[in-house]
């Protein structure tokens, strides 16, 4: 007879110490495999710990190995599975130390009550231990994909929101440049065609193309102010809008004739913008394709919850010719997009009494409060 080295309290009857060995290390063994194989390694230690049981005195902890093992198959999701093994288990235990043991003349000594029921409470709460780590397992890992889901949707939206902006930028430059270059344009050559004969006339056209391209570099840099760092000025100039309508009639280059019907009123920023961009380019068109000498006249109609605009070209008007990168009709492709943004309506083409006509209708609501000016 010697005690277990490291445990109190633990006789083994036994002077066989390969079999006392054995039996003590395989449970622990087995434990290795417990995730490819969680049934087996419970039967084997178990059965490792039972025989154990018949060699030595009642001790907890050569029940470690067989309650390791049946945590394992539970938290393995194996729920059912789990409480039959520790029943059958429990079972195995009484029938070995209390009914067998002694017939057959083993050296170990029967388990009391107080063991028996320590065997009990650490089978079922193994089981119970084991279902609770694999529904905290499968909830931690419910919220990880719910927070994966939410920062892949917010990156989406952000990459959204990028190309978007890119594309109003994008199109306000469009406006921008189309307009006051083309303006350049049309000064230029007529600074050219009469720097000799009328030098008067093409000093004015040298003052329009110096105004034009102040006012363009003004305009981009109002447009790209949205990309500037924290911490840096807002631009001082009033948000582009109809309010600046006179100003750019005046600028076309051509007589232009305005019209107001309705009660002028504040309009939603993103209206207010699109409709000043929208009159642009569709002048910009006009001084492009309308001849030499074009005439247009823009109507400003307010209506209750709708903003009417309409641009017509009395002149001669022609096919768009195709711009330097080989689109065609880039103009009218880009105020239909801005239109349909905003949930409008839009229509360009020639009317029958001649000219060409755009007209659009942009949903427009009363402003509740006064409008924030945007940047």
């Amino acid at each position: 007879m010697f005690h277990v080295l490291g445990v109190r309290d633990v006789e083994v009857h036994l002077d066989a110490w390969v079999l006392f060995y054995g039996l003590l290390l395989v449970g622990p063994v087995a434990l290795f495999w417990r995730r490819r194989a969680p049934v087996a390694v419970f039967v084997v230690a178990a059965a490792a710990s039972i025989a154990f049981a018949t060699i030595g005195s009642p001790h907890w902890s050569y029940a470690v190995a067989p309650v390791l093992a049946l945590f394992g198959l539970s938290r393995a999701g194996r729920h059912r599975a789990a409480f039959i093994a520790a029943g059958l288990g429990f079972a195995a235990y009484l029938l070995v130390t209390l009914v067998l043991m002694g017939p057959a003349g083993l050296p170990g000594r029967p388990p009391g009550l107080r063991e028996v029921l320590l065997v009990a409470a650490g089978l079922i709460g193994a089981v119970v231990v084991g279902a609770a780590a694999k529904g905290h397992a499968e909830r931690v890992a419910a919220i990880a994909k719910v927070q994966q889901e939410q920062t892949r949707a917010r990156e989406e939206q952000e990459r959204r929101q990028a190309s978007e902006e890119r594309l109003r930028i994008a199109r306000e430059l469009h406006d921008v440049l189309g307009h006051h270059l083309s303006l350049i344009n049309v000064q230029a050559g007529v600074g050219l065609h009469l720097m000799d004969s009328r030098p008067e006339q093409a000093r004015e056209a040298l003052s329009a193309i110096k105004t034009a391209s102040a006012e363009a570099l003004r305009e981009v840099r109002s447009v790209l102010g949205v990309l500037r760092t924290e911490g840096e000025a807002a631009p001082r100039q009033p948000a582009l809008g109809l309010n600046r309508l006179e100003e750019l009639t005046a600028d076309a280059g051509f007589p232009v004739e305005t019209v107001i019907n309705g009660d002028r009123r504040e309009l939603p920023a993103e209206v207010d913008r699109a409709a000043y961009r929208i009159v642009q380019e569709a002048l910009t068109n006009v001084r492009r394709h309308a001849g030499p000498e074009p005439q247009a006249q823009v109507v400003v109609g307010y209506l209750p919850t709708i903003l009417h605009l309409s641009v017509r070209n009395y002149g001669p008007a022609t096919s768009p010719e195709p711009d330097p990168e080989g689109e065609r009709g880039s103009g009218i492709t880009g105020m239909r997009a801005r239109v349909e943004s905003l949930g409008g309506r839009f229509e360009a083409g020639q009317p029958e009494s001649g000219g060409f006509l755009v007209t659009v209708l942009l949903p427009a609501p009363a402003l509740s409060g006064p409008r924030e000016e945007e940047f």
